[in-house]
């Protein structure tokens, strides 16, 4: 049972990834961390990307839960969710616990000349 909340845990965690291996992603991740809640119109002024293509970023963002929409009046505002950044540390974290592992088995090895 294990191993297949392993296996979920890695493909949702693949995805969160690949929405964060992109530079436009990023940087509209960072202003609404630094500046909260914003609009379309808000993310986009000062940027060379235009409100379709902020939109759509937006989109792959919201389709792995690192940011949802909520009204103000008649204004859409986009918003980070903080948990799903903590979901990626907690899977980095485990990541470098086993690679951690591996690296002190092999240690083991070459030193010892056993593995552990």
């Amino acid at each position: 049972m294990r191993t297949k909340n392993a296996i979920a845990q890695a493909g949702a965690s693949a995805l969160l990834f690949a929405a964060l291996g992109d530079q436009t992603r990023l940087r509209l991740l960072a202003r609404l961390s630094e500046e909260g809640p914003m609009s379309i119109a808000a993310l986009t002024a000062g940027s060379s990307v235009t409100r379709q293509a902020v939109a759509k970023h937006l989109r792959v963002l919201e389709a792995v839960r690192l940011v949802h929409c909520g009204r103000r009046g008649r204004e859409s505002r986009w918003e980070l969710d903080r948990r799903r950044l903590e979901d990626a540390r907690r899977y980095l974290g485990l990541i470098s616990q086993q690679w951690d592992g591996a690296l002190a088995r092999l240690r083991s090895f070459v030193e010892d000349g056993s593995p552990r």
